[in-house]
Order: C-alpha cells, then structure tokens, then sequence
C-alpha cells in the first residue's frame, strides 16, 4: 500500500521538514496506532525517520496489533516499529524514556457511543488519564491529545465557522454526549496535568476527514458513499441531504497533526479540519461524478421547509495564522485518490 501514497508522503515531509530535528533519536509513543489517524501517523514518521534518516523509534498501543499486519504489512514489520497489546485504560507502561506521546485512542463510533455511552465515556476519560500518566512517568516532553470538534456541541446554524473560542457545550441531559462530554473530560485533564507537572499538552480538535485508511463501513458519510460508489452504486443519503460538513484530506491531515505537536502552544486547542463546507447532497453528488461513468445518487428524505440547516464546519483561522498551516488538495483530488488507494 505505502507504494499507492508515495506521493502523499513526499508531500507531507515537504511540508514537515523543520519539524523532525526534534525528534532526532527520540523514542515516540502513539495510542489507537492501528486507527485511521494511527496509520497515517505511523506512514509519515516511518517515511520521514527513514528518509532523513532520524534513528527514532515509535511504540504503538493497540489493543489487537495484528489489525496493522492486515491494514498496513508494511508498517508492522517496520524495525523502527514496536507494538505493544493493551486497553489504553490500563496498558502496562513501556520501560525507559519516551520524548513525546500522541493519544488517539478513541473510537469514534456513532453505535457504541448511542449502544454504550459508559463505555464510550471511560474509554475517552480512563484512557487520557492513563496516557498522561504514562507521560508523566516517562518523561515526556510534549503530548498531544486528538480531541473533536464534538466538543462544542451543536453548532448554532448562524455560526457558518464555529471558531475555539465558541463556548458552547454537548447537551449533558442526553446520554449520546458521552463522545463529546467525554473529550472536553480529555482537554481538562490535559490542562491540570500540564500546570501540576509541566508537560507541554497540545489539543487538535478534529472535524471531517477523507484519505487511504479512512473506513468505509461506519457512520462517516464520505466514506459511505466511496463505498456505494465502489459497489457501483447508487449512492446513498439517508436524510435530506441539507446538513453542511467539510472534509481534509488526510495527508494534511498528518502535516497538522505533527505541526500541532512540535510547534503549537500549550493547552491551546487548535481546530483542525477544511473550512470548504458542501451539504451532504452536493458531497454526494461530487463523490459520484469522481466514478466513470458517473454513479446515481438516490435522496431518501425531502427538506423540511424553514428548518435551518445542521452544520459542522471549523474556522481554522488559528491554525492557519499562528502555525501557518493551509489546506493544499482540493476535495475532489481527495476522494479520486481515496478511490485509487481502495482499488488497489
């Protein structure tokens, strides 16, 4: 697979170059490693550790490793590569000193989080708590939490961007909050761990995404439709079409993501996601023209008239002015090579 991402990756170690002297002969250690956000961490440290010739190593968390043999073979043989088997709530703490740690470790699935938000919950919260103080045994330096965009709730349909500082909270009288309740939890342990015992923690609050790893099987909507693509569709909207989202590729992704954790400030979230906001029809629509010949695409639900649309859409202007940090594929770009890397 990593021959199909080539490119991508050239391009990401283009845009990262100045960020990897500091991770030098360092010792790296990644939570949910074997997830869509893991890969594309994994793809990038290990083009950049080898083509720069870094002598760093990364430790991966997952709680079945044998999934990065069967997602990324490549990765999983990797000698700069250690998997370690453990829940992120109670994992056994690796011995010796790590420099930096990335958690991503979370699910984010719509079905356990409405099936089990207790366990979504503990999950999120139990499992920071133990990564942070992993950190603090370690020595790390610097961490680096993957939050949401989730964390602010519904956005107010007035609000086209919703920028960091929007104060506005999940509903904490539904029990499908638990995903987003549950990464405020996970900001907030960052910022007592960070005054109590000086580790530099960095928050990336993430939206939408489409790229290679991505799956196709959950509740994302581009991914679903790649897929009805793929099957040769039609494509399928099981609503009305009219909710607005927007979608980074994951090669920016991943230029982000290292930026967010060498360069950001400390304890000061930084939105990251595509500010070119489509409803879902037209995402539909752009998906299917990406097929020769074009696929169909079938609207289950008509508008509610007068109902405002539901948007979930980030202002990335923090990002873009203190980290200098843009947006460089266009979407359709996007899904073509998320078609191609499936095809392969």
């Amino acid at each position: 697979m990593q021959n199909n991402l080539k490119n991508d990756l050239d391009h990401i170690l283009r845009h990262t170059e100045g960020l990897w002297e500091e991770l030098r002969g360092q010792r790296i250690f990644i939570t949910g490693g074997t997830g869509f956000f893991g890969c594309w961490l994994l793809e990038s440290f290990v083009w950049a550790n080898d083509k720069l010739k870094l002598n760093a190593e990364v430790h991966v968390l997952a709680r079945n490793p044998s999934a990065l043999q069967k997602k990324a073979p490549h990765l999983a043989v990797h000698p700069e590569i250690h998997l370690h088997a453990g829940d992120v709530r109670s994992f056994a703490f690796p011995e010796g000193e790590f420099s930096h740690i990335i958690h991503a470790a979370t699910e984010a699935s719509a079905s356990l989080n409405n099936q089990h938000p207790l366990m979504m919950l503990d999950t999120i919260v139990d499992g920071t708590r133990r990564t942070l103080e992993f950190a603090r045994s370690c020595g790390a330096r610097k961490f680096l939490l993957i939050s949401s965009g989730a964390v602010y709730g519904k956005q107010p349909p007035e609000i086209t961007h919703i920028p960091e500082d929007y104060h506005g909270a999940p509903d904490t009288h539904s029990p499908q909050s638990a995903y987003g309740e549950g990464k405020r939890l996970a900001e907030l342990l960052c910022a007592i761990y960070s005054q109590q015992y000086g580790i530099e923690t960095k928050i990336a609050r993430c939206f939408a995404f489409v790229g290679p790893y991505l799956p196709l099987d959950i509740h994302f909507a581009i991914g679903n439709f790649i897929r009805d693509g793929l099957a040769g569709g039609p494509i399928w909207v099981n609503g009305d079409g009219m909710p607005y989202r927007s979608y980074l590729y994951a090669a920016d992704l991943a230029i982000w993501l290292w930026t967010v954790l060498i360069r950001g400030a400390n304890c000061w979230p930084y939105n990251v996601g595509s500010e070119n906001d489509m409803t879902i029809a037209d995402l539909a629509k752009t998906v299917a023209a990406c097929f020769q010949p074009s696929v169909k695409v079938q609207i289950v639900r008509k508008p509610v008239p007068g109902q405002p649309a539901e948007r979930y859409v980030p202002s990335t202007h923090k990002a873009r002015t203190e980290l200098n940090l843009k947006e460089t594929f266009d979407l359709q770009e996007s899904i073509l090579q998320t078609i191609r890397w499936h095809r392969a």
